[in-house]
């Protein structure tokens, strides 16, 4: 029998970022972190834009969730998965609500992609990036 190992990494991938979702939307700060390199770098919608390292990278969850609607809406959706044997990279769409500065509702769609890389085999989020769409 032959494994696709292409396919479980996929697997493996889409199953880590729904419990990064999940972690998300459950505000649990260890559980967003869990597969998050140290070195991580991630670009962001609100400043500060470019964030490096994981104890910078969980402020921005800190804003985040002190400026989003209760319960904390965060869902990803169209995931796309490319996997090599050790580097792989993931896009989605996301869905989360605001608050903004006059206290008013913000529903937000936002894209997403993830670069990951296998460590000791497993993968590990290396790069995190989120953007808005522009708007008029």
């Amino acid at each position: 029998m032959q494994i696709n190992l292409a396919s479980n990494d996929v697997e493996q991938i889409r199953s880590l970022l729904d419990r990064w979702a999940s972690a998300v939307r459950n505000q649990n700060f260890d559980a967003i972190r869990a597969h998050h390199d140290v070195n991580l770098l991630m670009f962001d919608v609100p400043p500060p834009f470019h964030s490096r390292g994981l104890d910078a990278y969980m402020d921005t969850w800190r804003l985040f969730f002190a400026n989003a609607e209760k319960p904390i809406a965060f869902s990803l959706v169209d995931v796309e998965i490319t996997a090599g044997s050790d580097v792989a990279f993931a896009t989605a769409k996301g869905k989360c609500v605001n608050i903004d500065r006059a206290g008013r509702r913000e529903p937000l769609e936002f894209r997403l992609t993830v670069g990951l890389r296998k460590i000791g085999g497993q993968w590990r989020i290396l790069h995190e990036h989120h953007s808005l769409p522009a708007s008029d």
